[in-house]
């Protein structure tokens, strides 16, 4: 054990750095062995079995081409919960888990919402918000058959009942009425792939990282335009955003006539939530 954790950090060290490998080296184990911190210790005098060693190294070549491990172990972990994912869907992140925080922290005490989730992914916005809210009805679309498979596949292992809809957000048009409708598309300029991670552009799907800078808010322009009918008053509309264009975001949804349009920072400080209300009449 102890030299199969020496070989890890002497290779990864270099690309991943010492925190993520550190975080890299425990999802291996709790993946391979069920192990959590305080196992690793106990077993770290312990010699490994011959397969356990041949995994690790096959999950080693594969770090070393810089393939997420999400998507070797085939499991992110968001919002206290374990998800499917493969390159059809983005890894959950962080930030997004903040979003979902935000939205129950809104409208927590309300129930029965009718809730959409535009560009689902793995499906781990709708299905937070299916475990967190009280009663909801959730509905959620993907432009992606594959996508939605996983989204599916996890909505069934979490026990979650969505509402799965294969749609273009760009072309669809919504005729149900939402109390809140949440998205966190695309919105990476194409610009800013040269300062990204291989990780990320390597394996990732790239029709939902990337916009392109002629257009970056082409998504956030269409949902909010939907949003005007789709949004029944008093309901609320959720963006993640990229902070590099947060104000002119701001600035459009207001436009258009949403009078109460809220710009949140995450927890490193950056613009990266809008919340906008529609009143009730």
């Amino acid at each position: 054990m102890r030299e199969t954790l020496k070989k890890l950090r002497t290779n990864l060290y270099p690309i991943y750095g010492k925190g993520e490998t550190e975080a890299i080296i425990k999802i291996i184990f709790h993946h391979l062995k069920g192990w959590n911190t305080v196992d690793m210790i106990m077993h770290e005098p312990e010699p490994l079995s011959s397969f356990i060693k041949g995994e690790v190294e096959k999950i080693l070549n594969r770090l070393l081409n810089h393939e997420p491990i999400q998507y070797i172990t085939g499991e992110a972990r968001f919002h206290g919960m374990e998800f499917s994912v493969n390159p059809s869907v983005l890894i959950p992140r962080p930030e997004t888990e903040e979003l979902v925080d935000i939205i129950t922290d809104t409208v927590g005490e309300r129930p029965d919402l009718r809730v959409l989730d535009i560009g689902t992914g793995s499906g781990c916005i709708a299905i937070a918000l299916a475990r967190s809210l009280k009663f909801p009805q959730v509905s959620a679309l993907d432009i992606s058959p594959e996508a939605l498979l996983t989204a599916r596949l996890n909505a069934k292992r979490l026990k979650v009942k969505i509402n799965f809809i294969l749609a273009d957000i760009l072309s669809a048009s919504l005729q149900k009425e939402f109390d809140i409708i949440v998205s966190n598309p695309p919105y990476i300029d194409e610009s800013e792939r040269k300062d990204m991670d291989d990780n990320v552009l390597l394996h990732e799907p790239h029709n939902a990282l990337f916009v392109p800078d002629s257009n970056p808010l082409i998504f956030y322009k269409r949902i909010t335009l939907l949003s005007q009918n789709a949004l029944l008053p008093g309901g609320y509309l959720f963006f993640e955003i990229n902070p590099r264009h947060a104000s002119q975001l701001k600035e459009f949804i207001a436009s258009v006539g949403f009078s109460e349009v809220e710009i949140i920072k995450d927890s490193f400080g950056k613009d990266r939530f809008i919340k906008v209300h529609k009143p009730c009449l």
